[in-house]
C-alpha cells in the first residue's frame, strides 16, 4: 500500500484530508502542534485519525530540517502534500517573522529533504489571497499575482520555490490554491465559527465593511474529494498551479442574512473594512474540474445548517 506524507496534519485541511486519504493510503502525518490557535482542538483532530491503524503521526516542526531528513528517509513516500503552515491573514501584520520563517524556511526545507527520494507527486498548499485585488473574475491560474499581505507574500515565494525545485531537480510539483474553506473541524478564528460564537456567548458580531465582501466558498468534503482525485491524475507536466474553489462566490452579507432568518438572530456591530482583507475571490475552476472530473459541489445553505448543528453539540469549540 502506498504511503503518503501529509504535513500539518492537525490542522483544518491537513487533517480532514488525512481522514480522506486513509481510506485507502498509509498516511504519516506530522505538525508541530502550533498555539496560534486551540492545541486542543489540533488533539482532538489527531485523536480522530490515530483511531485508524494506517496512520502515524510524529511531533515535527518543518523548521526543523535535521527531523525531517530522518523522517523522509525512513519512509518511501510516494505522494507528499504539504498543508504545514502559519495561518492567519491579519496575524501576519503582527508576527511577519513568523510567516516568514516557518512558510518559507520550512517550504525549502521539505523540498530540499525530498530531493532525489523518488516522490511520484509532491503538492504545495497556496491560497487565492496570492491573487490580491483584481478587477477581472473569476481569476484564472495565469493571471499576475499582486499579494497585499505577508501572509500572501509567503505564500507567492512558495510558488515560485515549488517551480524552481521542479525545474532544478526533475520534481513533480504542484501548486494548489485554496480558496475560502469551511465545514467542520475548521479553524475557530474562521468567519462562521466566530459568528457561531458571538450568538453563544451572547456577544455582538464585529462585521467588517458592512459584509461587503464576496468569498469564493468551497467545503472541507469537496476540498478532499478533490485532493484525493489528483493523487491518481496523470499530468502532463511537471509543475502546474490549480485553484481550488467551487467557481461560486457569495457576498457576505447575504450569507449572514440567511443565518439570521434560518438559524438564529444575528446581532451585528459594523466595523470599517480592515485593509488587509480583499474586497472579493472568485477563482475559475475549470483547470481542476478537468483533471479530477469532479463537478457536485455543495451547496452552501445546506452545508451551513450541517455545521451549526455539528458545531452547537461539538465541546471542543468554547463559547
Amino acid at each position: 500500500m502506498d504511503k503518503i506524507l501529509i504535513t500539518g496534519c492537525a490542522g483544518f485541511i491537513g487533517s480532514q484530508f488525512s481522514k480522506r486519504a486513509l481510506k485507502k493510503y498509509n498516511v504519516v502525518g506530522i505538525d508541530n502542534l502550533d498555539n496560534y490557535y486551540s492545541t486542543k482542538l489540533k488533539k482532538k483532530r489527531l485523536e480522530e485519525l490515530k483511531k485508524n491503524k494506517r496512520f502515524n503521526f510524529y511531533k515535527i516542526d518543518i523548521q526543523n530540517k535535521k527531523k525531517l531528513d530522518n523522517l523522509i528517509k525512513k519512509n518511501a513516500f510516494k505522494y507528499v502534500f504539504h498543508f504545514a503552515a502559519q495561518a492567519g491573514v491579519r496575524y501576519s501584520i503582527i508576527n511577519p517573522e513568523k510567516y516568514t520563517l516557518t512558510n518559507i524556511l520550512g517550504t525549502i526545507n521539505l523540498l530540499n529533504s525530498l530531493r532525489h527520494k523518488n516522490v511520484k507527486k509532491i503538492f504545495l498548499s497556496s491560497s487565492s489571497s496570492v491573487y490580491g485585488e483584481q478587477n477581472k473574475f473569476p481569476m484564472i491560474e495565469n493571471m499576475k499575482i499582486k499579494p497585499i499581505n505577508h501572509y500572501a507574500f509567503t505564500k507567492k515565494v512558495n510558488e515560485i520555490t515549488g517551480k524552481y525545485f521542479s525545474d532544478l531537480n526533475n520534481m513533480n510539483i504542484y501548486i494548489l490554491r485554496f480558496f475560502t474553506v469551511y465545514g467542520q473541524w475548521g479553524r475557530p478564528d474562521m468567519f462562521f465559527f466566530k459568528l457561531f460564537k458571538s450568538f453563544h456567548s451572547k456577544k455582538k458580531f464585529k462585521l467588517n465593511n458592512n459584509g461587503n465582501h464576496e468569498r469564493d466558498l468551497t467545503h472541507i468534503d469537496d476540498v478532499c474529494e478533490i485532493l484525493f482525485r489528483l493523487i491518481k491524475v496523470k499530468f502532463k507536466k511537471k509543475f502546474d498551479i490549480f485553484n481550488i474553489c467551487s467557481n461560486k462566490p457569495v457576498n457576505i452579507k447575504k450569507i449572514v442574512n440567511f443565518i439570521d432568518l434560518n438559524l438564529f438572530k444575528v446581532n451585528i456591530k459594523n466595523e470599517p473594512r480592515n485593509f488587509l482583507d480583499v474586497r472579493k475571490t472568485h477563482g475559475n475552476n475549470k483547470k481542476i474540474l478537468k483533471v479530477v472530473k469532479y463537478k457536485k459541489f455543495q451547496n452552501y445553505k445546506n452545508a451551513l445548517i450541517r455545521l451549526y448543528n455539528w458545531y452547537s453539540k461539538n465541546k471542543i469549540y468554547k463559547y
